[in-house]
């Protein structure tokens, strides 16, 4: 116990007429009298109350800053006024001795620590070393610690070997930007951060090694948004040689729910098997491809029956609705929320409902009138009920609806089942899209995976048998309450595959060997089938201890902005270690 002989959380009735040595934080100092004053000590573990009764006590106390260190020798005994939320509440020490391990010599705190959740988040982050004092915070910290290990253990138990891959390795196209590391013994050439032990999994697969995992480290230089940390995040970073998507599956499905059931805000997980959706179907239904279960509402095409209704926005559009029932809040309310849904989905929202006669009200009801039947039959109305419309091309129609179903089901009574984990996979991902900058042939998702039909569908999209746009990827997605926790897939592990798949976006075998040369060489020496998967960990914390951001789950998060304010990062570095690297930088105004 080093300079102790207990904790702050440990003391109970059974250690009254103790001679006890704490150490803490010296939380808060409340003086009732002349000679009597309470002291709450906080350490890692708990606090515990310190009773002064004696005028050198109270001078000893009273020249001792609030958040100091210190240490505490004197007895227990037990109080008279128990306080039964607090732990060591049954019990107090009685000081001799207050020594200050380290003073605090500032006596203005940027926060007050147990409130500092209710601080500016940039002053958080700032002293986040003195936010993450506050027991409420720390919670989440040792929450991750907890789930971690879960996931470690289990892993192991599935017969996985963790394995550490490079951190220095080279810049690869992968999705998001890359990190560079200047070389100093290679002028003019990078090292790139991982965005992710995508290509080193799979090497390890083709070396023969069976069950991979880690918890790894990944670097993205992307923007921040509630579930996505900026720079760098965690995941459960795993491969299976031999294996098809049903294997990862049975892993997964094993892992995940008794992690969520037993370190979760909600002790109700999905069980084994998952719903599975292909993603098609999931845009339709849903309108994203990240469906909440929990919510119970729909999304039913009604284009046949509204695009030409008389309604400028629906003509020649996709049109989509939502059915929301017992919804009954005023038009003030109801424009007020579908203004907040068109900020998020970038595109206008409409409504009616029926009144109690059945007939069409408010929002764009004349317009729905002359074609209710149809309608009230294609969505199975009942008098009361609210329809949130949307429309637009197919992708910005599915979007928006995905938005009403997500806003309505959380603000609608009846139609949330909150107090639950529920899962789903997402599967049939489409390989190849249509770019919206390029207007050509691009990768979908990932272009390591296997498509569906392996090499004869990619010939037969290359001779025009089939539309490239139908080929569907061995591809999959875990989704938790509205939340991607990974994709995974099926990987492409036979070079001809590989190449042909590359062909049909424009990039020959010359770019696949220069582009991903390790794994294209290695394949061509007897690859096994493999697949894996790889669920955020961060992402995962973040659901278990119902936060909405990220941030509150990462030690030491950067801000929006990708800045580490408390570090100072990034900064700029000495001439001589630009030299050294051989780097010039330019000036901002030279720039723009």
């Amino acid at each position: 116990m080093q300079s102790r002989t207990h904790t702050c959380g440990e003391l109970r009735l059974a250690d009254v007429g103790k001679h006890v040595v704490l150490a803490g934080w010296l939380e808060n100092f409340r003086k009732v009298g002349s000679t009597l004053g309470f002291v709450v000590l906080r350490d890692f573990y708990g606090t515990t109350q310190i009773v002064i009764e004696t005028e050198d006590m109270m001078d000893a106390f009273g020249a001792i800053t609030k958040e100091s260190t210190i240490s505490v020798e004197g007895t227990v005994r037990e109080r008279s006024s128990k306080n039964p939320n607090q732990a060591t509440g049954d019990i107090e020490v009685v000081p001799d001795k207050v020594t200050v391990l380290g003073r605090c010599y500032n006596n203005e705190l940027p926060f007050e620590i147990n409130r500092s959740r209710d601080a500016d988040e940039a002053q958080r982050l700032k002293y986040r070393y003195l936010d993450l004092r506050n027991p409420a915070v720390k919670k989440n910290m040792i929450l991750r610690s907890q789930v971690v290990w879960a996931l470690r253990q289990a892993m192991v138990d599935h017969g996985f070997m963790e394995i550490t891959t490079p951190i220095l390795t080279a810049s690869s196209p992968e999705g998001a930007r890359d990190y560079l590391v200047p070389s100093r013994k290679h002028p003019g050439k990078f090292y790139a951060l991982p965005q992710a032990p995508q290509q080193f999994k799979q090497l390890l697969m083709t070396a023969g090694f069976d069950r991979y995992f880690q918890i790894a480290p990944c670097f993205r230089d992307e923007d921040a948004r509630g579930d996505r940390s900026p720079g760098e995040f965690y995941q459960l970073d795993m491969e299976m040689a031999f294996a098809s998507q049903e294997d990862v599956f049975s892993v997964i499905e094993d892992v995940l729910p008794p992690v969520f059931a037993k370190f979760g805000t909600y002790s109700r997980a999905s069980k084994a098997p998952f719903v599975r959706i292909p993603y098609r179907e999931a845009m339709e239904k849903f309108g994203t491809d990240k469906p909440d279960l929990r919510i119970d509402l729909r999304v039913e095409d009604v284009t046949d029956l509204l695009s030409d209704c008389g309604f400028a926005p629906f003509a020649g559009n996709v049109v989509k609705a939502v059915r929301v029932s017992g919804y009954k809040a005023s038009r003030k309310v109801i424009e007020k929320t579908l203004s907040e849904v068109e900020v998020t989905a970038g595109s206008k929202a409409y409504w009616f409902r029926l009144d109690d006669n059945g007939q069409a009200a408010g929002g764009i009801a004349k317009f729905v009138a002359p074609c209710l039947d149809a309608v009230k039959e294609k969505l199975h109305l009942e008098n009361g009920d609210f329809v949130a419309l949307s429309s637009g091309k197919l992708t910005q129609a599915q979007k928006t609806a995905g938005v009403l179903v997500k806003t309505f089901g959380a603000i609608a009574p009846g139609h949330m089942d909150k107090e639950q984990y529920a899962f789903c996979w997402i599967v049939d991902f489409p390989m190849y899209e249509i770019g919206e900058e390029s207007g050509q042939l691009e990768f979908c998702h990932n272009p390591f995976s296997m498509p569906n039909g392996g090499l004869e569908t990619l010939l037969k999209a290359e001779r025009g048998e089939i539309d490239p746009l139908s080929i569907t990827a061995d591809q999959y997605d875990v989704v938790c309450n509205g939340i991607e926790l990974s994709s995974g897939a099926v990987r492409n592990h036979d070079p001809q595959i590989m190449i042909k798949a590359f062909e049909l976006v424009r990039l020959g075998e010359e770019d696949v060997k220069s582009r991903f040369p390790a794994m294209y060489n290695a394949f061509c020496y007897g690859a096994p089938p493999h697949a894996g998967i790889a669920p955020g960990i961060d992402r995962m914390v973040m659901l278990l201890a119902g936060e909405d951001s990220i941030r509150e789950v990462i030690p030491f998060p950067m801000n929006k902005n990708a800045q580490d304010t408390m570090m100072g990062a990034p900064s700029e570095v000495l001439p001589e270690q630009l030299k050294e690297l051989h780097i010039k930088t330019t000036g901002v105004e030279e720039e723009q």
